[in-house]
């Protein structure tokens, strides 16, 4: 076939994703071979630990010097798999500057540091892809920067941290308490050794600033994104939330208000009619609104090795695909949005507190709740003596307004502890 060519990988890094990367290749060789005519192969393998180099990979294509890598003439793509900001910049801009096309799966990267690349990329004319960043095997990026270019976004909701949806979904099967569930997913390796990026919020704060980019064409980065994790929620938040006919989600939430910009992610109770309320275990979803197309919703595995892995070479093959380099090399942010300040957003809660089993209690509460603008939607009642609790949904208000009206309830001797809050979508 006259229309053959060989396109050659370097790959920078031999974890669970690179591997996986690797392998995919091997495997599916003849077929990307037979639908794009690319004999797609992996020229070199960065890697400094020589133990997760299994025997049956060839041991000349692995090394453990950069160089080797970005100054073999015959590697077309450099595809970048080993986490981290400082290293892994260095070497995408020293890549690019040496001609080479690259990909990413490192979503921290883009998202502290992603301007300074976009630039170098397009000033370089070479392709930065970076689909697996954000949800796995989920197309959401390409279907974003091309399907959705004239949908005037308003609103992404996403569902971006395959850990933390285990551990609620499971919660919410009544499987057991958080700390239990957790360890359960480090034994089947949904979390990490060290889960703080996931269960606390930051990874999926990452994801939400690069789709928050795309989406209103505006540079959001990681430090202008408020988050918080799932660690303080417990089995009672869980069921109290399903009693009133929520889901506890964590969300990463982007929306464009007045011409500016909100991006946050944090634990929310979800309508069990919400679509992303359906979204179980370890996958990902993302919700788009936007006035030109409704409502549409993306679904699937959003982490792993093998998820991850299709959409490293995905982007591998289109770059092979393509002849030139077209506006695909930026993340379109040709705006300067400014942020929405967080006080003025406005949000439904949810509050659990502790109180004295004794008569006006609710009135106080709702007292001080009133004298802050905050009304109450919903409210039950459970246990007596020290056991009592008060669990209260409100109406949408600002948010500066609820927690002026949380910190004044503190202070009220009929509440014997911090009052629980979660966001309600």
């Amino acid at each position: 076939m006259d229309r053959q060519r060989i396109v050659r990988v370097g790959l920078l890094g031999f974890g669970t994703i690179g591997s996986s990367v690797y392998r995919l290749i091997q495997k599916e060789h003849d077929q990307i071979l037979e639908g794009t005519g690319v004999d797609l192969q992996v020229g070199r393998v960065l890697e400094i630990d020589s133990s997760k180099i299994p025997a049956d990979v060839p041991q000349d294509l692995v090394t453990s010097e950069f160089s080797q890598v970005v100054d073999d003439p015959s590697i077309d793509i450099v595809v970048e798999v080993i986490g981290g900001t400082d290293a892994a910049f260095i070497f995408l801009d020293t890549a690019m500057r040496k001609g080479k096309n690259v990909v990413t799966a490192n979503k921290q990267l883009l998202a502290s540091r992603g301007e300074a690349l976009f630039t170098l990329a397009r000033d370089q004319k070479r392709h930065l892809r970076f689909e697996a960043a954000v949800a796995g095997a989920i197309p959401v990026i390409k279907v974003m920067r091309e399907s959705m270019i004239a949908a005037e976004l308003h609103t992404v909701y996403g569902i971006v941290n395959g850990t933390t949806n285990y551990i609620l979904s499971r919660m919410y099967n009544e499987e057991g308490d958080y700390a239990e569930i957790l360890a359960n997913a480090q034994e089947l390796g949904y979390a990490e050794a060290d889960p703080t990026a996931d269960v606390g919020g930051a990874d999926a704060a990452a994801k939400m600033a690069i789709l928050a980019s795309i989406a209103f064409h505006s540079r959001v980065t990681l430090g202008q994104v408020a988050y918080s994790g799932i660690e303080n929620v417990t089995l009672a938040d869980v069921r109290y939330a399903k009693e009133l006919g929520f889901v506890v989600k964590l969300v990463g939430a982007a929306r464009l208000i007045d011409d500016r910009v909100s991006v946050r992610v944090f634990p929310a109770l979800l309508p069990v009619g919400h679509p992303l309320s359906a979204i179980y275990g370890s996958n990902n979803a993302v919700f788009l609104q936007g006035d030109a197309i409704g409502e549409i919703m993306l679904m699937g595995p959003g982490a792993g090795g093998v998820p991850t892995a299709t959409a490293v070479v995905s982007d591998i093959v289109s770059i092979a695909n393509t002849k030139s380099v077209g506006f695909l090399q930026s993340c379109s942010c040709y705006r300067r949005l400014g942020m929405y300040p967080a006080g003025e957003v406005e949000s439904a809660f949810f509050i659990k507190v502790s109180v004295a089993d004794q008569a006006g209690v609710l009135a106080q509460i709702a007292s001080v709740f009133g004298e802050h603008s905050v009304s109450i939607a919903n409210m039950i009642q459970k246990g007596r003596g020290d056991e009592a609790e008060l669990v209260l949904i409100t109406h949408p208000t600002k948010e500066k307004h609820f927690f002026a009206a949380i910190e004044k309830a503190k202070t009220l001797q009929c509440c014997k502890s911090e009052p629980m809050t979660l966001r309600v979508l």
